[in-house]
Formats: structure tokens, C-alpha cells, sequence
């Protein structure tokens, strides 16, 4: 196990629960901070370590240990339930109160005073954290798993273990953004004010994130999580889930957007673009052929009226006869030959009009019809 370089912390942490509460970062798990990372946040937790040349620019206060390693600097007032570890040249501006014992290197400023109520130590300690992995990484080396659980289990102090708060190394974390070069990952139910930069972020359910997401690969937004800003990664893909809300821009290489998720502004992809809807293939299938055989259905009304119309219309215009002839011919020829007569009368009577009794043309077919 390399205990130098980038560090045991790969990824920015984010536990379920944490929130951001005016200028503290707060948490029911442990904290730990990387070496060389600059924290704008006070930080509450139950168990509080930093690696070193940490800067904290606000107080701690710890319900366990707080262990704080050579170089760090805290601007602020350090409160400590338990023990208390100090390494070399740490600076404390405020006031440093503890409850247990006071374990404390050379050099170490603490401007207001200091008070414990258990045993004073002033002496060297070995960095905790590098501590705790080498002891570790010898008893796992040497196969002894079950005392690195007994090891693991002391250091939680016996208490339900919970997801630590883990800040990379080099991190920096503050109102304005919290930058880290490594991945990011954010529980469930947490609120946080600031702008995530990270290789990759992955958000949980339920969360509430003031500022903007931006990634160099994919980013992953939980539901029922709303982003107050953009989401934004160069080539990776973006994933917004059921029921989460963006109030920004979205870009990325590909989008995919689920049923039910709510951006209020622009979709950018280089690459392909999907909308999932997320319903059973049952129900799914259901509806499909539900639609399809109701159009069917009308298709089939539709031709049935047309035929029925036709029914109609050869009803009302008359009966086929018994030898086959339709009867809407005798119909016919009955309409025609009263329109002549009609006709015929109508000219007999009207005055001045040629072709009355007197006309000799008139009486030409009449004695042909008599001779015939």
C-alpha cells in the first residue's frame, strides 16, 4: 500500500444526510480530508481527521476524536467530545476545548488557549491516518483479517459504523465550487451549496444542489434531485433521472432523459439523444395493441357504414323482382313515362304554344296511331 503519491481517498464522498448549514459542512459520520486540500467550510461530524498542510477556514467541532495532522490550520474554534491529536506546527486561531485527553507535537500555536480535561501529552505523534494504514496493511499482509476487523471495529469505537464524509487530497471545497480531480459521489438526501467540478459525479435520490454540475466524463443526476444550475461534461454522457429537475442547460456527448424528469432550459448532445419511458413491457404492449385493434375497430365501422349505406340506397330505390330484374329499372321507366305525359299535358294547355289540337303536326301521329 503506497502511503504517499495520490493517496488512500480516490473519490469525493458524499455521504446520505450531509448538509451545508450557513457556513458548516455537516455530517453524522466521520470526516476525513486529504492532505493539502483547502476546506472554506467548518466541519461537524463525529469523527474529524485531516491530513496534512489541511486548511480549515471555519471551527470544527467533533462529537468523537478530532485529529488534526503536522502543517494543518484551522481558523476557527476546534471543539473535541473525546480525544484530541495534534501533530507539528498546526495553528489553531481560536479556542482549543476537549473533553478527553490532549495528545500535542512541538510548535503548535494556539492563539485563545486551550483546555482539556483528561491527560496533557506534549510530544510527536505519528500522523494518524498514515498510522491507522500501517497497521492495516500489516496485518492484512500478514492474513490476519479478523484483527484488521477488530482494528476497524476499535477505531468506530464500538458505535453503528456509517459512511465517512472523504475529501480527496488536493480538493477544495467552499461556498463558491468544491473542485477535486478525482470521482464525485453524493448520497441521498443531502443539500449543498456550490458548483461540483470532479472527473465524474453521480448524485443519489432526493438531493438539492445549489449551484452547477460539470464533469470530464459522465454525469448522473438521482431522482427527485434538483440541480440549481447547468450540467455539464465535455464527452461523457448525461443521465437525468424519473423525477429529478434541472433549472439550467444540459450539454453533453449523449443524453439520455427518463419519463417524468424536468429541464427548464436548452438540451445540447454531440452525440445521440434518448427519452425513456419507463412503463411495464406488459402494460406497454397492452396499450400498443390496444390502440392498434381500436383503429382497427373504426376501420372496420367505417367500412360497415359504407355498406349499409349502399343497403339503403338500393332499399329505397326498390325491391329486385322475383325473376332477378331490379325493380328500381320499372321504377324508372314509370318515372320517365310520367314526365312525358306531364310534359305533353303541360304543352296542350299552355296558350300561344305550338303543338295544340289545331296543329297538323299533332294529329299526324294520331291517325298513324289509329291506322296502326
Amino acid at each position: 500500500m503506497s502511503l504517499r503519491g495520490g493517496g488512500p481517498i480516490e473519490e469525493l464522498t458524499v455521504p446520505s444526510g450531509t448538509t451545508v448549514e450557513e457556513h458548516d459542512l455537516v455530517t453524522d459520520g466521520d470526516v476525513l480530508v486529504g492532505g493539502q486540500s483547502t476546506v472554506e467550510f467548518g466541519l461537524r461530524g463525529r469523527n474529524v481527521a485531516l491530513g496534512e498542510r489541511v486548511s480549515v477556514e471555519n471551527d470544527i467541532e467533533a462529537e468523537g476524536d478530532c485529529r488534526l495532522d503536522t502543517w494543518c490550520s484551522v481558523d476557527g474554534n476546534v471543539l473535541v467530545g473525546e480525544d484530541a491529536y495534534l501533530g507539528e506546527r498546526v495553528t489553531v486561531t481560536g479556542r482549543l476545548m476537549v473533553s478527553g485527553d490532549l495528545d500535542i507535537g512541538d510548535d503548535v500555536t494556539i492563539e485563545e488557549g486551550f483546555e482539556a480535561n483528561g491527560w496533557i501529552v506534549i510530544r510527536n505523534p505519528v500522523p494518524t491516518l498514515v498510522f491507522y494504514f500501517i497497521v492495516l496493511s500489516q496485518l492484512l499482509r500478514l492474513g490476519e483479517a479478523d484483527a484488521a476487523d477488530e482494528l476497524a471495529e476499535a477505531l468506530a469505537d464500538g458505535e453503528e459504523v456509517r459512511d465517512p464524509l472523504l475529501v480527496p487530497r488536493g480538493a477544495e471545497i467552499s461556498d463558491d465550487a468544491w473542485r477535486v480531480s478525482t470521482p464525485a459521489t453524493v448520497g441521498d438526501d443531502c443539500r449543498l451549496h456550490g458548483n461540483l467540478r470532479a472527473e465524474s459525479i453521480r448524485t443519489g435520490e432526493r438531493n438539492e444542489v445549489f449551484g452547477s454540475l460539470r464533469a470530464r466524463e459522465g454525469i448522473t443526476v438521482g431522482a427527485d434531485t434538483t440541480i440549481h444550475g447547468d450540467v455539464t461534461t465535455r464527452g461523457g454522457t448525461v443521465t437525468v433521472e424519473a423525477g429529478a429537475r434541472v433549472l439550467g442547460d444540459v450539454s453533453a456527448g449523449d443524453l439520455v432523459v427518463h419519463d417524468g424528469a424536468e429541464i427548464d432550459g436548452t438540451l445540447r448532445a454531440r452525440g445521440e439523444m434518448k427519452l425513456v419511458q419507463e412503463t411495464g413491457g406488459g402494460n406497454e404492449d397492452e396499450t400498443g395493441g390496444g390502440e392498434e385493434s381500436g383503429d382497427e375497430e373504426n376501420a372496420r365501422v367505417d367500412e360497415g357504414d359504407e355498406i349499409d349505406g349502399d343497403e339503403s340506397d338500393s332499399d329505397e330505390s326498390g325491391d329486385t323482382a322475383a325473376d332477378g330484374t331490379p325493380g328500381k329499372h320499372e321504377g324508372g321507366d314509370e318515372n320517365s313515362r310520367s314526365a312525358a305525359d306531364s310534359a305533353a299535358d303541360s304543352d296542350s294547355d299552355m296558350p300561344g304554344v305550338e303543338g295544340s289540337d289545331d296543329d297538323p303536326g299533332t294529329d299526324e301521329p294520331d291517325a298513324d296511331a289509329e291506322a296502326t
